[in-house]
């Protein structure tokens, strides 16, 4: 059946108003964390390529956990936003403390694993004995930072969602700053701190958590904002609830945990590579931050703006703004890495790079500024699906994707054929392209607006039949 065209006008003017409202906060926290990690890196490049490959080897481990509580905060925010639209208090309390006892559970297990088993870690990631060394030291200390950022992740998740984003922005400003400070500070031994090196790089991580904490609390408590201090009404759950926020978490939660191991069968590749690949990846992670700083802002608005949406029962306004975020999405992103490529070469070098690690970070800039427009556009319609309630479709094709298509080519490049790094690590994005296009039919089906709220299934047939979607099509 053809898809009815929508006869309102789309409202322009309110869409880019309130993208810029959510996405310019949340991608100017993120570019601080990010020119944070930056300045961080630049103070160890002093002390060698090998320290700056194993701290960025242990961002690597640090990127597992988020890996593993992430699907809990894609659920978490689902729920949220689309209770907000509903205005729906006991619900986005419940939700949250859904939420944070999951993601708190994840931040426990990971701290203790670093703080009990950093050799162990270290092992996996790299055969290089120095480097090893050099991260263990690294993650005994930085371990304690694990559950601070996990708890302040989720509370920035719920303000995010119910349109506060301010207030992580700036959290977010306050730990950049005193990461910075703290650093330069018990790296270098300055003002009469003790100079500790690569522990101090990690006892300033744990101490720029503390303040990120305090500093939401602060205006938590001081802009009166509920939810977040109710602990009273966070465990009200019945088996009911339960089983429904399980449900759409479990799909988010495989997706994030396979392509979580995914990724590190990844980073084990391309960490068992010479010195200089391993120091230049370090360094591209970090630089990649810069483009995934300006995504993340349009990440959480369409999880907001879509989702809220869903969640008041406009379905088909939910719709139209999903359709536009996705190419607003490109754009932007094309002229971040553009931007990235332009300063590329004294940033490089700034973080250490030089001869042989700075030739193969640049061709690694260069492939990824390619497929980061196709790759992002992807990740966006994941977010707007995952909001507007349809969990599993993303999930299904970036899982299926990266272990049918992606690992075995990466894998049989670098093993079998001994390709040059480049092509391994441009081999990385070799789905991207295929799974665009089946995400883009899914977004034009409209098949992906699933409610779990009450004022959002009473309108759910109305737009299904609009679109031509039978029941059996959403199941």
């Amino acid at each position: 059946m053809r898809r009815k065209e929508s006869t309102e006008k789309f409202d322009w003017s309110y869409f880019i108003r309130h993208i810029a409202i959510i996405a310019v906060p949340v991608a100017l926290q993120n570019l601080l964390t990010t020119t944070g990690s930056m300045v961080d890196t630049m103070m160890l490049a002093s002390l060698g390529e090998q320290t700056v490959g194993a701290v960025g080897l242990c961002a690597q481990f640090s990127s597992l956990m988020f890996a593993g509580y992430w699907g809990f905060v894609g659920g978490g925010m689902l729920f949220f936003s689309q209770y907000w639209g509903a205005k729906n208090d006991d619900g986005i309390n419940r939700s949250f403390g859904l939420t944070v006892s999951f993601m708190m559970t994840v931040g426990i297990i990971f701290s203790f694993l670093a703080l009990g088993a950093p050799d162990f870690i270290m092992n996996i990631y790299t055969d290089k004995p120095e480097i090893q060394k050099i991260g263990i030291s690294y993650l005994k200390t930085v371990g304690f930072a694990y559950v601070l950022q996990v708890l302040a992740m989720a509370v920035s998740a719920l303000l995010r969602s119910i349109e506060q984003v301010k207030i992580p922005l700036y959290g977010g400003m306050a730990s950049v700053i005193a990461n910075c400070l703290f650093n330069y500070l018990l790296i270098f031994g300055k003002f009469g701190f003790p100079k500790m090196g690569v522990k101090g790089a990690a006892l300033g991580t744990v101490l720029a958590g503390v303040v990120n904490l305090l500093f939401l609390l602060f205006f938590i408590m001081k802009n009166k904002i509920p939810y977040v201090l109710e602990f009273s009404r966070h465990f009200r759950w019945d088996r009911k609830f339960v089983h429904q926020y399980l449900q759409k978490c479990f799909p988010i939660l495989c997706n994030e945990v396979m392509i979580g191991v995914g990724n590190m069968m990844i980073n084990i590749v391309l960490g068992h590579q010479s010195e200089k690949a391993i120091a230049a990846v370090a360094v591209f992670r970090t630089l990649e931050g810069l483009v995934i700083a300006f995504f993340s802002g349009f990440s959480n608005a369409a999880t907001v703006l879509v989702g809220k949406e869903v969640g008041a029962g406009n379905h088909e306004v939910a719709f139209q703004r999903a359709r536009r975020l996705v190419y607003l999405c490109s754009a932007l992103i094309g002229t971040a890495c553009l931007f990235l490529f332009a300063v590329h070469n004294p940033l490089l070098h700034a973080m250490g790079l030089g001869g042989e690690s700075y030739k193969i970070g640049t061709g690694m800039l260069i492939i990824y500024g390619m497929a980061a427009l196709i790759r992002m556009g992807n990740w966006v319609q994941n977010d707007t699906y995952r909001s507007a309630g349809d969990a599993a479709f993303g999930s299904i094709m970036e899982i299926t994707f990266m272990y049918l298509m992606v690992l075995p080519c990466v894998y049989l490049a670098n093993y079998a054929f001994h390709a040059p790094f480049l092509v391994v690590f441009a081999l990385c994005y070799v789905d991207e392209p295929v799974r665009y296009i089946i995400m883009q039919f899914h977004m034009y089906s409209g098949k992906w607006v699933k409610p779990v709220s009450d004022e959002g299934i009473r309108t759910i047939d109305a737009f299904r039949k609009a679109h031509g979607i039978s029941k059996r099509e959403t199941r």
